[in-house]
């Protein structure tokens, strides 16, 4: 899953920073309960492939000291309140104390935080990881005074003193976009204001996970072998990849959906917290939209966003071609939604996690024997957590902590998934070690709107690795569909939910009633724009707004997953194709991209690398890339004997 560090939103960032850790849990939660395993007996985790927790502190008593130190050490910043008018020492006094603090944060939070992801079931540790979530609230309050004082200085004099002050320089990024937003930051009683109101506004998303995961009440299905399951997210998921009998995919996904149908008017209810409290932000720092708002933090352009939306909505034959030759080879009657994820060909590969290791290694040889060895060091290391236990958190992350390096969970279980899964985790912590090694604190965290683009480029190196590599006609076909698949779910399905994102939010500003019904309506138009001709429609999975908790979680986040595989897209290009020397320039341009950190806006960044998302071409070469795949996919299937021609009739 997707990268998140602390952030690197400009200004003194300790409430920035607070928020950012607390995110970091939404995100994973709801990551993780899309993609939760229910296995029944999960393989022992010897300790060599276990996390070693010293490399953050030695003990328990270490942490308490920790935290002792950065509650003190807040105080100290607290007493720097009305000072920073004084000079440039000043200003540097409290950002190097900002830097202190911000380790400090990194340290205490991740030392509970990833030994609860180890063991749920230890309250103790729960307990603890709680007591650091009310120090970064306080913290939240406590630091509200600083950027409305420092905007109080005019900007000109700031750079003045930025420009005759060396030790300044690290901080100059974050202070100067700490300005471009000037006109959408509070005075200090506002900003103190809404600060009081951090964690009323987290309820939404509280009673969402409450009701969708400790309150819901999922029924049992049998299906026709005579096994009777519980459709839980994980049964679920389990059922439409294995289940051959399409009767059992369509009880699953009447059982499941049906569930949250029943609750459909709460759910919209909740949903239209969220949508009212995103209306509300932005408004109360001047935003003329919830869009807007969102995107600023980033400073991307609006029209990236809506460009993105339309382009891929113009751009879903590839999709269609490929749900109609799913139902030609799976020779359905009928093809519904539920049918998408049962796998074409059964896959009797194993790929050992040792063996794996070693494919991922080899793949990213394309980015260098340096890049190569520093990955190969920390996959050996006990920095990885591998394998499945006992009340262990599911799913796949990596977790930075400055100072230390990133820290990597998996729940490795020999499949091809879990091999890209590895390929893509990897990806995230090479970005977050070059980071670490090449930029100061103040700018060693990218921003999410990157995040992806490492990870999705390991993927294609090792993508195509494999297919180089094969001459067996169906591991190709599997690899194949594992590249459609992907593209499919990380970036059609992500985008269609962020256009669902932008419909809902502009009815909340418009003040027009927000309902199941509409809700709904909204999604079943948008779930018609993406669909072949040959889907058959089931108005059960209109409800599929109620069961996406980035909806709930962290809104207007899902298209930065498209255009972080749109951007990795267009940098793999470049990286493999041309001359030696235009292939060598274009892997320091990337190489580069994952040493800068979070030194400058994302969009910069990206286009320094090659990539310009306020045009066209980066989304076009996705959709070609899916068209190109989707016809390699059906000379595969014809050589397979799968079926028996190509139709090149368009779907639409």
């Amino acid at each position: 899953m997707l990268k998140i560090s602390a952030s690197a939103t400009p200004g003194l960032s300790l409430s920035a920073l607070a928020r950012a850790l607390v995110i970091t849990v939404l995100l994973f939660q709801s990551a993780l309960s899309l993609a939760k395993s229910e296995s029944l007996d999960p393989p022992a985790n010897p300790a060599a492939y276990q996390w070693d927790f010293s490399m953050i502190y030695a003990s328990w008593e270490a942490w308490e000291a920790g935290m002792a130190e950065m509650k003190g050490k807040v105080s100290e910043y607290v007493a720097l309140k009305g000072t920073l008018e004084q000079g440039p020492a000043a200003i540097l006094k409290a950002y190097q104390l900002s830097d202190e603090i911000g380790r400090l944060s990194y340290l205490t939070y991740r030392y509970p935080g990833l030994q609860r992801d180890i063991d749920q079931r230890d309250q103790s540790i729960s307990g603890r990881f709680q007591q650091v979530q009310a120090a970064f609230a306080q913290m939240d309050t406590s630091t509200a005074w600083f950027t409305p004082e420092l905007l109080l200085i005019p900007e000109q004099k700031m750079i003045q003193w930025i420009d005759t002050t060396p030790a300044l320089a690290p901080y100059r990024y974050p202070i100067l976009d700490t300005y471009r937003q000037k006109a959408h930051v509070l005075d200090e009683t506002g900003e103190r204001l809404l600060s009081y109101s951090g964690q009323f506004k987290r309820t939404p998303s509280a009673i969402y996970e409450a009701l969708s995961t400790a309150d819901i009440d999922f029924p049992e299905v049998t299906l026709t072998t005579g096994e009777t399951l519980r459709m839980t997210s994980g049964a679920y998921r389990r059922t439409l990849e294995t289940a051959r009998e399409q009767a059992d995919r369509q009880a699953a996904f009447e059982a499941h959906y049906g569930t949250y149908a029943a609750t459909k008017n709460t759910y919209a209810a909740i949903y239209n917290s969220i949508l009212q409290r995103d209306w509300y932000d932005a408004r109360s720092r001047d935003y003329p939209s919830t869009l807007a708002s969102s995107l600023d933090s980033d400073a991307v352009p609006l029209v990236v966003y809506t460009n993105l939306v339309q382009a891929v909505r113009a751009g879903t034959e590839p999709l269609k071609r490929y749900q109609t030759l799913r139902k030609k080879i799976l020779k359905l009657d009928e093809y519904h939604l539920y049918d998408d994820a049962l796998p074409l060909l059964d896959a009797a590969v194993d790929y050992p996690y040792a063996q794996a290791r070693e494919m991922v290694v080899d793949s990213v040889l394309p980015l260098g024997t340096a890049y190569q060895t520093q990955l190969r060091d920390f996959l050996n290391s006990r920095a990885v957590d591998v394998y499945e236990s006992a009340g262990k958190r599911s799913g796949a992350y990596v977790a930075g902590v400055y100072g230390v390096g990133p820290y990597m969970l998996l729940n490795y279980n020999d499949t091809l998934d879990a091999v890209f899964t590895l390929a893509h985790e990897s990806g995230h912590a090479m970005h977050t070690n070059l980071s670490y090694a090449n930029q100061p604190f103040a700018t060693a965290s990218y921003t999410i709107f990157v995040a992806e683009v490492a990870s999705t480029t390991n993927e294609r190196f090792l993508l195509e690795k494999l297919l180089n590599e094969s001459d067996n006609p169906a591991e190709r076909f599997l690899l194949l569909q594992k590249a459609i698949e992907n593209i499919a779910g990380t970036f059609y399905a992500q985008v269609s939910f962020a256009d669902y994102e932008l419909q809902a939010h502009q009815r909340a500003e418009q003040g027009e009633p927000i309902t199941a019904e509409v809700l709904t309506t909204i999604c079943r138009d948008i779930s018609r724009a993406y669909q072949s001709k040959e889907v058959t429609e089931d108005a059960l999975y209109d409800n599929l707004w109620a069961r996406i908790p980035h909806f709930y979680n962290s809104p207007y986040y899902v298209y930065k997953y498209a255009t972080c595989f749109a951007s990795s897209a267009a940098l793999y290009n470049a990286m493999t194709t041309g001359t030696e020397a235009e292939q060598a320039a274009a892997k320091e341009r990337y190489l580069t991209l994952l040493r800068s950190g979070g030194d400058d806006l994302p969009m910069a960044q990206l286009k320094k690398a090659g990539v310009d998302l306020s045009k066209p071409e980066a989304i076009q070469a996705v959709i070609q890339q899916m068209d190109d795949l989707v016809s390699r996919l059906e000379v595969e299937a014809v050589n397979l004997g799968l079926i028996a021609a190509v139709d090149v009739t368009p779907d639409s």
